[in-house]
């Protein structure tokens, strides 16, 4: 039987000791990159290296993440625990299959079974915000924390929990997708085929899309932000918006304000349900700091259900930055191996 987790001291859980020393290999596949590297048991990264995602093809981002692990496994050259894979997508409870990835060519992938053949090594296979979300809490910004939930914010929202040292994945696989909370009715249009949905208004992409608007509407509002991309308001992303916003331009400093206030409100929402003791928040938007963590505070003071009667949960950044996902899932793996289960 294995030991409860704790998240402090030793690994949380029984392990033989030759795996409880050995380094992993973590995967974070994204929308955009293939990234991996070796781990140690303390969550130190020894070496990374990364790959283009080719999102449209399943089989050709089988071949990145091949290539990835081959890469760091010859380099290393010594004994590895396991390979852990953290992915942009929504996976059933076993963690086997790929459900759906709004940003990725997976529906119904059986991924588990198609990269252990490949591979060749133990295996887990996750959720990538699950991953980072475990990251944080073994290592980061949640150590030892009873109820912690992982926002990224990137492209869109992704998310992962754990509760009493146990990541955990729902009833069927699916838990943490706050991104896909409704919060405007009849809002924006999402990848996941509803309206409204968070991510569509506290994310990068919420961020790019909302400076647009403002552009085509406001030209002369958003002056700086089109000299940036010679006139053409479809051409303005959410880098652009952060880059102004760091040059002191004032509507892209409102605008990071806004995405933290939908932000805050979120966390409100979402402290409604689970009532966490901390809230991490990771991912591209994150480096932006308190421009935007600073605004979801103080949403979140105005908005917390029972305010003024009632401790919130404490927002801070999350400290492995990039990284996390592949920490996360290297880790995991190891848990997996240790209890048997990869």
């Amino acid at each position: 039987m294995s030991a409860p987790d704790t998240g402090l001291g030793a690994p949380p859980y029984d392990c033989a000791e030759d795996a409880a020393a050995l380094p992993a290999l973590g995967i974070d596949i994204g929308g955009t990159k293939v990234a991996g590297g070796v781990v140690l048991p303390d969550g130190t990264v020894t070496d990374t290296a990364r790959r283009p995602t080719p999102g449209k093809s399943v089989a050709a981002t089988e071949d990145a993440i091949a290539a990835v692990v081959d890469e760091l496994a010859e380099r290393h050259g010594g004994p590895l625990v396991g390979v852990g894979v953290g992915a942009a997508g929504w996976f059933d409870r076993t963690g086997d299959t790929v459900l759906f990835s709004p940003h990725l060519a997976w529906r119904n992938q059986p991924l588990r079974k198609e990269l252990s053949d490949r591979l060749q090594r133990p295996l887990w296979v996750g959720n990538d915000a699950d991953a980072a979300a475990w990251a944080e809490y073994r290592y980061g910004a949640a150590r030892g924390s009873s109820l912690m939930l992982m926002i990224t914010l990137g492209t869109g929202i992704g998310g992962g929990m754990v509760i009493d040292g146990r990541l955990q994945r729902g009833a069927h696989g699916v838990a943490g997708e706050y991104g896909h909370m409704r919060v405007v009715p009849d809002g924006r249009l999402c990848a996941c085929g509803n309206r409204g949905c968070w991510e569509q208004y506290a994310s990068g992409n919420a961020l790019g899309t909302t400076a647009r608007e403002v552009a085509h509407s406001s030209p002369a509002a958003a002056a700086h932000l089109l000299d940036r991309v010679d006139g053409d308001p479809d051409r303005i992303t959410g880098e652009d918006v952060a880059r102004a916003a760091a040059d002191g331009d004032p509507l892209a400093g409102e605008l990071l304000a806004e995405v933290g206030t939908w932000l805050g409100q979120g966390i409100a929402d979402l402290s409604a349900v689970l009532d966490p003791e901390v809230v991490v928040i990771g991912g591209g938007v994150s480096v932006l700091g308190e421009t935007v963590l600073g605004p979801a505070r103080q949403r979140l003071e105005r908005a917390l259900p029972g305010r003024g009667f009632r401790p919130g949960p404490r927002i801070v950044a999350a400290e492995l930055g990039a990284q996390a996902g592949l920490v996360g899932a290297a880790d995991l793996v190891r848990r997996a191996v240790c209890e048997g289960d990869a």
